[in-house]
Formats: C-alpha cells, sequence, structure tokens
C-alpha cells in the first residue's frame, strides 16, 4: 500500500479534491429523460434526494430505493411538491441479503427494463459493532455486497435497457469517497473477526469505498461489450446524512469549514448517469465536480478486482445466493 508521497494514494488527493474549481457542469445540461426508468438507492435523503429531484425535473420515471417507507413516503411527497412529479417506492435494505432479493424481484416484476442504476447508498462510521443481517462488516456489507448483489440482480433490466436507450447503453453509477485513496482491502476485516474489531469505523469506512471503485471497474470490464457503462464518483465534501454517526463537534466544524451544500453532490453522478460525455468513461473514477480523476493505483490492477469479484461470487453461492 502506497503512502502519501504517491500523487494518488494517501490523503493528498483527498485533500486537493475538497476544494474542486468551479463546475463547468450544470444540471441544465442534463438531456430530456423521458422514457427512461432510473433507479436510486437512498433516494430518500442527502445526495441521493438531490439526485431524484433533478431526474425527475428531467421527466424520468424514478424508483426510489430505501429502507424506510415512512421517510420515503416523506421524500416522494416532498419531491412530488418541487417537481410536480411522484417517484416510486421501492423497500431495499442493503444491509439484509434477502431483503435485497425481495427488493429485486420487487422492481422486476413492474419494470423489464433499467437504463441507469444508482448504487448512491451508504452508511459511513457507524459504531464498529453494528453488522448485517447475514454477519458482514455493516460497511463493507452495506456499501459494497449490498450493491454488487442488487446490481447483478437487476442485471437482465439494464441489458434490456441497452437495447431500448437513446445512446444503445444502461448505466451503473456507484457513489464512492475521496476517502477511496487511503486504503485497500482487508479481506480479514470484511466478517465479524477479532482483525476487524481492531480497525477505527472510518477505516472500514474507507475500505468500503476503495471496495465501490474496484467492483465499479470489474462491472465495466465484464460488461462494456453488452452495452453497460459503470463509472465510480467521489461526489465530493457534502453536507448529508452519511455524517450521522459523526460527534456533534465535528460534524459543525466540518459544515463550517468544508462542507459544500448537498446538491452539489449529486452533480457529478448525474453528469455519468445521464450525459454523452460519460460514455468515454467506462471503469472511470470522477471527482468533483464532473471532472475524470484517478483513483489510488490497486483500484486498476486486475488482480485486485479479479479477487474481489471471485470473493463476492462465493459468498453468494455459499450463501446460496446464485446459482
Amino acid at each position: 500500500m502506497g503512502g502519501a508521497s504517491s500523487k494518488n494514494t494517501g490523503a493528498w488527493p483527498a485533500v486537493v479534491q475538497s476544494f474542486p474549481p468551479k463546475t463547468k457542469f450544470t444540471v441544465d445540461q442534463i438531456p430530456d429523460l423521458s422514457g427512461q426508468v432510473i433507479l436510486v438507492t437512498g433516494g430518500n435523503v442527502g445526495i441521493g434526494y438531490e439526485t431524484v429531484k433533478v431526474l425527475l425535473q428531467r421527466n424520468a420515471k424514478v424508483y426510489l430505493a430505501a429502507r424506510s417507507k415512512a421517510k420515503a413516503d416523506a421524500a416522494i411527497a416532498s419531491l412530488k411538491d418541487t417537481t410536480g412529479k411522484e417517484a416510486i417506492f421501492l423497500e431495499l435494505d442493503l444491509a439484509n441479503l434477502a431483503a435485497i432479493k425481495r427488493a429485486a424481484d420487487e422492481f422486476l416484476s413492474k419494470e423489464h427494463e433499467l437504463h441507469v442504476l444508482f448504487n448512491n447508498a451508504g452508511v459511513m462510521a457507524p459504531p464498529n459493532h453494528f453488522l448485517t443481517k447475514d454477519g458482514y462488516d455493516l460497511q463493507f456489507g452495506t456499501n459494497v455486497i449490498g450493491h454488487w448483489y442488487f446490481t447483478e440482480l437487476l442485471m437482465s433490466a439494464l441489458l434490456t435497457g441497452v437495447k431500448s436507450s437513446p445512446d444503445n447503453h444502461a448505466r451503473v453509477v456507484t457513489t464512492s469517497s475521496s476517502s477511496a485513496y487511503l486504503t485497500t482491502l482487508d479481506y480479514d476485516t470484511f466478517k465479524d473477526t477479532p482483525q476487524r474489531k481492531k480497525l477505527s469505523p472510518e477505516r472500514l469506512y474507507n475500505q468500503s469505498k476503495f471496495g465501490n471503485v474496484v467492483v465499479a471497474r470489474q462491472v465495466a470490464k465484464r460488461y462494456a461489450d453488452k452495452g453497460i457503462i459503470s463509472i465510480s464518483v467521489n461526489p465530493g465534501y457534502i453536507q448529508s446524512e452519511l455524517q450521522r454517526h459523526l460527534p456533534k463537534v465535528v460534524r459543525m466544524i466540518l459544515t463550517a469549514v468544508l462542507l459544500y451544500p448537498t446538491p452539489y453532490g449529486a452533480l457529478t453522478q448525474l453528469f455519468a448517469g445521464t450525459m454523452p460525455k460519460a460514455l468515454k468513461y467506462n471503469g472511470e473514477f470522477l471527482i468533483p465536480w464532473a471532472r475524470l480523476g484517478k483513483c489510488r493505483p490497486e483500484a486498476y490492477d486486475d488482480e485486485v478486482g479479479e479477487r474481489l469479484w471471485k470473493w463476492l461470487e462465493e459468498e453468494a453461492k455459499a450463501r446460496k445466493l446464485q446459482d
């Protein structure tokens, strides 16, 4: 694992990206999305909410996937007041593999095509004893395993979406973070092990965000010839629900000094999910605001990607989640 001396490792890229140049991309540039079916995980709050809002304003049919129906219903009502359009609730708990399967089945019972999947939901730095329903570290299980499994279950709809998409592609956009620069993967910490207990919640979060980049590149590699575009993004330092587990004083300092208003956080992933230029960025990592960047070198190592993908498939098979 490289240190801060390398251009694309350590804290330096994260620091630089916390002060991005003024954006050249605005949501006004997004084309009309009539006829497109789009799904946003974690669409009830923060960056996800802002993403859904813009997609509705551009006439997409949007599924808002969230764990809490009450919170989702409130968000959908608020979005309707703002946009005049209504998102569709999809119940999704990314920390529960059986629930992910139910959510995918529910979606596929209503839609045969999906044009864009925003893997936007995430959990950041919860107490260390938090695990998924299946016994994985909550952050890796939710942010990486959950989204990987959901994407695979919806791949048939994405491949159908390729055929009816105006640009002959369907897209998977995964929300990562500048934290992806800070660490790589430690397989001994994916489950509740003594090694995992030694790591801080922040370190486990960093690992999950690096995992997001690795999986996104593998999706790009494996499905590019079928018309799938897969991109991971650093949305920037944004005010959002993600910070809810941080101490109050830390949240106050971050908000005052570093964090941008929430709508900024949707810019980079909206660019990746809707703009023609993003078709050139399959497998890439975008940085604020809507710019091509580079993650740490290990993210581009095929051996790293193949190993993680194989591990995910073996976990799914062990739990009889795949044939």
